[in-house]
């Protein structure tokens, strides 16, 4: 079995099928929860400022590869989505808070999330350092000591920033001065202003800052993280969770997903079978 087969293993997606199983388009999905089913609307929550995962447009409509995502399978399901815009950091206290159905905003699979809430794998996400344009490499996050760098509350950019700076205590070396913000534009801003030496970010989020403003902002070095990405979705919502993964494994096998990824050029940030 590869690594993604028992990962869908182990959170219950696409159990005993595997990639080759999937089932036919347009079938009719699993049952819904009575309260979707009565209102039509699949309340997604979402931190819409995550370019090109999900961000507002020039008429303040979210966009991007999760609403894109987001929208088919709430399509799929034959109900309207509803997106509920927060910080990043609120998303999963109010899923739990039943303020809305499901997560999507590239929110990573990690142990300590699995405790409280499922995720149900849909992507891989991989981090990255951004820097402004000819300020040199970063050829590691141990090589930012006694620097100012930027991050997300609540990303794992944050935590790996902090991990690193356990690394450089114990070599007794100056430690990266993190500064945390609740979006990513103002990280964005304090490396564009000069600020920061640095901005911890997903590297889908680093790219698409390259290629939106061409010259001013680069790459410290190739992606340094890979971890597997999921849909966030309450513990005891068995019935939707069948329903989303459902929806999801006939929109792999009908050429849909990938279509998505296409359209983002994040072709390599999908799920591969086998």
């Amino acid at each position: 079995m590869t690594r993604m087969k028992a990962l869908f293993s182990a959170l219950g997606v696409l159990a005993g099928a595997g990639l080759a199983g999937l089932t036919t388009a347009h079938a009719a999905a699993p049952g819904l929860p009575a309260s979707i089913e009565k209102s039509g609307t699949l309340r997604i929550c979402s931190a819409v400022n995550l370019p090109p995962m999900e961000f507002m447009n020039a008429e303040t409509r979210p966009v991007g590869l999760d609403i894109d995502l987001g929208d088919a399978i709430a399509s799929h399901l034959g109900v309207k989505p509803e997106w509920i815009n927060m910080p990043f950091a609120g998303l999963i206290p109010a899923l739990l808070a039943s303020h809305c159905d499901i997560i999507m905003s590239q929110l990573f699979i990690k142990p300590g999330r699995l405790k409280v809430i499922d995720e149900i794998p849909y992507m891989i996400s991989h981090e990255a350092v951004l820097v402004k344009r000819g300020k040199g490499a970063v050829p590691s996050l141990e090589s930012l000591s006694g620097k100012k760098v930027a991050t997300v509350t609540g990303t794992t950019a944050t935590v790996l920033l902090k991990a690193a700076n356990k690394e450089l205590a114990g070599a007794r070396k100056k430690p990266i001065d993190i500064v945390m913000f609740p979006e990513n534009t103002q990280a964005l801003q304090q490396l564009q202003f000069g600020q920061v030496a640095a901005y911890g970010v997903a590297y889908e989020t680093a790219r698409y800052y390259i290629h939106k403003a061409p010259g001013q902002f680069a790459l410290g070095g190739p992606p340094y993280y890979k971890i597997a990405t999921g849909i966030g979705i309450r513990k005891n919502e068995a019935a939707l969770h069948k329903a989303v993964s459902s929806a999801l494994a006939d929109m792999m096998k009908n050429g849909s997903y990938a279509a998505i990824f296409r359209k983002w050029n994040l072709g390599i940030d999908m799920l591969k079978p086998g």
